[in-house]
């Protein structure tokens, strides 16, 4: 069936570039006879499916430029209008606390995208230096099991110290092939290594606020209608997904009176 439609997407496409009958008219001679299809297939079959490849890659591109351009009405909209997620100064913070960028993440710490949006958000902070802060919020999604687990230990080792907070943060994201293989004696050992008390921070994990927290988290994710990871709000304008460094340039640099 599928193939069927792709065809009658080809033949579609040549009425328009082609004196030929209408649509309507193509559409209700196949229906009335499907040997035409086939006929056509039998008759060049390399030309035809020359024709269909082309045609459905015409479809592709123009959804791609259709979702390109209301990503730019979005982010338009949202310049004028920003999201306000919440600013918990309390919370880790990556970057100067009192950069005039705030980029609030939405993360799982098992999601290999994620992997690439802290590679991104590295790249961000080394580019900006004082002028962007990056507030980690978190977001595990449900097919991965490891993802709360490795929130509920950042949040607990933030109490111990932020800077250890930050560095538990870059070794999980650094190696998270182990978090998934080794589970949580992978975040046992990487807490040990970075000197977090063990004794407290058992303690601290059994901690319902913790799980408050995340909660909370996911909830105001939801609210941004940010429902897969990564998910960044740059000073009120929204990126959902782990796009380049130039998106989040092109934002930033708006943002600061930067852009050229």
């Amino acid at each position: 069936m599928k193939n069927i439609k792709i065809i009658l997407l080809a033949l579609l496409t040549l009425t328009l570039v082609n004196c030929a009958p209408s649509a309507k008219q193509m559409k209700e001679a196949i229906e009335k006879d499907p040997s035409i299809v086939f006929v056509a297939i039998e008759k060049d079959p390399v030309k035809f499916m020359e024709v269909v490849q082309k045609a459905a890659q015409g479809a592709q591109e123009r959804a791609q430029q259709d979702q390109q351009s209301k990503e730019v009405a979005k982010r338009d909209a949202e310049f004028q209008n920003p999201l306000k997620p919440e600013i918990d100064e309390t919370r880790v913070i990556f970057g100067n606390k009192n950069a005039p960028v705030t980029v609030v993440e939405f993360s799982d710490f098992e999601c290999p995208f994620c992997k690439r949006g802290y590679n991104t958000t590295k790249q961000v902070l080394a580019t900006y230096g004082d002028k962007v802060r990056v507030i980690f919020k978190h977001l595990p999604l449900p097919m991965h099991d490891m993802a709360v687990p490795a929130a509920k230990y950042f949040e607990a080792i933030a109490r111990q110290g932020h800077e250890k907070a930050e560095k538990f943060h870059d070794k999980v994201f650094e190696n998270q092939k182990d978090l998934a293989e080794s589970g949580e004696e992978f975040l046992k050992k990487v807490a040990k290594e970075l000197g977090a008390n063990m004794t407290t921070l058992a303690k601290d994990l059994k901690d319902a606020s913790l799980m408050d927290r995340i909660n909370k988290d996911k909830a105001e994710a939801e609210k941004f209608e940010i429902s897969g990871t990564p998910g960044f709000i740059i000073n009120g304008v929204s990126l959902r997904g782990a796009y380049p460094f130039e998106d989040f340039k092109q934002i930033i640099d708006r943002h600061l009176g930067t852009t050229k």
